[in-house]
């Protein structure tokens, strides 16, 4: 903005050094003739400098200059602005991450410690399972060898009581016979009460 205030002293400067520089001021004609081609240009560019100053448009170049310096110091405003937000949107971006990547190890390190525990359990109520199979097989077998013995013994009592009942057939008189079952019959009685 400085630069630009100092514009109408550039071109005094330039129109001042533009007269003492003219090889006309060397010469010996006088300089300020209208005969002179470089005093005329020299008091043209002059007066067209004094237009300038006199319409202002050094300040109005600067106004629009300075406009546009408070414009592009805005927009870097903001452009730095945007630059912090997008940067802390990452930082909480990274930080979420990072928050996810620790929460799925832990979700990993907690599903191997289920799936060891289950795995134990599951051993555990195998061996459990095995055990109550094997008892009810034991079970199974001494209820078997029970029932093969009671079957056993039921057919040996008929065998036995068939060849009893043989044996006394044979040898037993009709006499006999009759007092064996009053006996009998009396014993039934007495066991009955």
């Amino acid at each position: 903005m400085k630069i630009v205030r100092f514009i109408p002293v550039v071109f005094a400067g330039f129109a001042l050094s533009a007269v003492t520089a003219l090889p006309a001021a060397a010469a010996e004609e006088p300089f300020f003739s209208l005969q002179n081609v470089e005093a005329v240009v020299t008091l043209a560019f002059v007066l067209f400098v004094g237009v300038l100053i006199y319409y202002k448009v050094p300040g109005l170049l600067t106004g629009m200059l300075d406009k546009r310096a408070v414009g592009i110091r805005q927009e870097l405003e903001e452009a730095r602005a945007l630059r912090e937000e997008a940067q802390t949107i990452l930082a909480s971006y990274e930080r979420k991450q990072k928050e996810v990547v620790e929460h799925s190890k832990q979700i990993i390190v907690h599903a191997k410690a289920e799936a060891a525990t289950a795995a134990l359990q599951a051993k555990e109520d195998l061996k459990q399972s095995i055990v109550r199979r094997l008892k009810a097989a034991e079970d199974q077998i001494v209820s078997a060898q029970a029932a093969a013995v009671r079957e056993v013994r039921d057919t040996a009592i008929a065998v036995a009581v068939a060849a009893a009942g043989d044996v006394i057939a044979n040898s037993m008189t009709a006499k006999q016979g009759g007092a064996l079952i009053d006996t009998a019959i009396g014993e039934v009685g007495t066991k009955l009460n």
